[in-house]
């Protein structure tokens, strides 16, 4: 049976590299003949519906296709996400059980809790970033605000009678809000709610003047102007709001908030199969259906190197533990 060019020319890629980092070539090729033989679990530590459930779920059903197996998503929703990357860990390293990993799960609950059950360094090898997102500072329609100085302006006025809503203390978007509130040198509330849904009502009822929120849930409330986005928390603006200003070129230079998601394998797990699985991300976020499905939820697709997601996670380890100790917040 004859190869695909595209196909060989992967295979030769990811043979020779591995080849080159002294793994034998006879080795290298059985892993990658033989994987995936049988369906593969995704392990996710969310609920479904979510912004990285789907996302995950649309990686999910391109791996399956393109490596002739399934990739199922299963979801074992229970603190932050830690429940269920305390399975993952504890799974036969063969490439069969796979993690979910979010910037919130992983970066940010080594300073959160006093302890974790795993190290997520330690205990995990990384397969790929597969995408990246931010946040936007939105306001009610009928505001005055429209810019973000003129929200800093009528913060500063109002002091602790200004309201900024976010979902749960530690999150993201909590962190955002407080990491705002140092930088733009402001003396405010930031009152965290249970979900999005009751962030989002919040706003739009006038009981608070802004919020910190996930864009997906956000773009039909912006496209009707129940709500107005002032500005998003990347470095670079988002695509599918594309008049929407960066807080740092609105005039907060040093402020950039940037969360993601990718995979990770128990530590162990053969670096053959890891290559394998790293290369189907990148064709998997490189096509255009994907590309389109993330921008409706407000994410970037995007891959990168094991090496490259490991270093990712430790710089923004360090990253948020200066944000969650500057902010004040207790270990649990």
């Amino acid at each position: 049976m004859k190869i695909p060019n595209l196909a060989r020319t992967l295979r030769s890629v990811i043979i020779c590299g591995l080849v080159a980092l002294g793994i034998g070539r006879e080795t290298v090729w059985a892993g990658l003949a033989g994987y995936p033989d049988r369906p593969v679990k995704i392990i996710v530590g969310y609920g479904p519906g979510g912004t990285g459930d789907l996302t995950i779920r649309i990686i999910a059903q391109k791996l399956s296709q393109s490596l002739g197996q399934a990739f199922v998503v299963e979801n074992r929703p229970g603190a932050g996400g830690i429940v269920a990357s305390q399975m993952a860990q504890k799974a036969k390293p063969d490439g069969y059980t796979l993690n979910f990993i979010a910037a919130g799960n992983f970066a940010m609950t080594p300073s959160l809790f006093k302890s974790l059950p795993f190290d997520p360094v330690k205990d995990f090898d990384m397969v790929s970033l597969i995408g990246t997102f931010g946040f936007a500072l939105i306001v009610n329609g009928k505001s005055e605000m429209h810019t973000l100085q003129e929200l800093i302006n009528q913060a500063k006025s109002k002091k602790n009678d200004f309201f900024i809503a976010t979902v749960s203390v530690g999150s993201a978007q909590y962190l955002s809000a407080q990491m705002f509130k140092s930088t733009a040198g402001l003396n405010i509330n930031i009152v965290p709610y249970k979900s999005s849904a009751e962030v989002i009502r919040a706003v739009r009822a006038g009981d608070v003047d802004a919020a910190f929120e996930t864009i997906a849930p956000l773009i039909s409330h912006v496209s009707s102007g129940d709500i107005r986005a002032i500005a998003v928390t990347e470095k670079s603006r988002f695509s599918g709001l594309p008049d929407v200003p960066t807080i740092s070129e609105s005039g907060l230079s040093d402020y950039a908030v940037s969360a993601w998601n990718g995979l990770a394998a128990p530590q162990g797990t053969p670096p053959d199969i890891i290559a394998k699985l790293n290369v189907a991300i990148g064709q998997a976020v490189q096509a255009s259906d994907t590309q389109r499905q993330f921008q409706l939820l407000g994410v970037t697709a995007k891959s990168n190197t094991p090496g490259q997601m490991t270093q990712l996670l430790r710089t923004d380890t360090d990253w948020w533990k200066h944000v969650i100790e500057n902010a004040g917040i207790p270990k649990q």
